[in-house]
């Protein structure tokens, strides 16, 4: 096992080089070790945060927690139950945080604000997703729900069914947003055919599709700045 204390200067573990130098200082490695405290017998705290981060792979960092579960996590030896909670809580924290940040922002006739807001919460997700996000008169979120979750590539939602959730919360307007698991927000030719749908059904009861955002891997596309709606 190698000696953890050799590592860093007399007195400068993780946790008091925090101390000295702040979180920032730290790598993700470190960060993870200080919030873990122990490691194995044959890995100290730091090798222990690295093997998360290698399971959470190079694309994702520690972002990457999202993508698993506590019995996924507890896979790794030295993780039990507490810290593989304890982890995933770390995980949620973040996207909360950036979520609040972004909501500050928030302006539902600018798609990249749209897109911000919904970019934690959307684009860890490994099937699709599709929200129907409903607008007062003044283009202020009433709220937003689930119409599908789908498979890898494929989500079915129904025209029928946005019709009814819009007039029975009084909508003004209706967006769609929904994520593509490849981290490509490129609209799919089964994306642009059912936002046509969906245009149609809008217009006739005169509740107005404003937009249609995918979301990719920190990237996304507006249907309505592309010209698609």
């Amino acid at each position: 096992m190698s000696d953890f204390k050799e590592m860093y200067p007399k007195g400068e573990l993780p946790y008091d080089k925090f101390l000295r130098m702040g979180a920032e200082s730290l790598t993700d490695a470190e960060l993870l070790a200080v919030m873990l405290r122990t490691g194995t017998k044959d890995k100290n705290p730091v090798e222990l945060g690295r093997e998360i981060l290698n399971l959470c792979d190079e694309k994702w960092g520690l972002l990457g927690l999202h993508h698993y579960s506590v019995k996924d996590l507890q896979k790794i030896p030295g993780i039990g139950e507490v810290k593989a909670v304890q982890l995933l809580c770390v995980a949620e924290i973040a996207k909360r945080i950036s979520t609040m940040q972004a909501s500050r922002n928030l302006t539902f006739n600018r798609p990249d604000t749209v897109a911000e807001y919904y970019m934690e919460q959307m684009r860890h997700k490994n099937t699709e997703q599709v929200l129907l996000i409903l607008l007062d008169s003044k283009n202020r979120l009433m709220s937003d729900v689930v119409l599908s979750t789908g498979t890898v590539n494929a989500s079915l939602i129904s025209p029928r069914e946005i019709l009814i959730k819009a007039l029975h919360e009084e909508a003004s307007g209706i967006m769609l947003l929904h994520n593509h698991p490849s981290g490509d927000p490129t609209p799919s030719r089964q994306d642009i055919i059912m936002t046509g749908k969906i245009k149609e059904v809008s217009e006739l009861i005169d509740i107005p599709l404003i937009d249609h955002i995918v979301i990719g891997d920190k990237r996304y596309t507006s249907f309505k700045q592309e010209g698609l709606l």
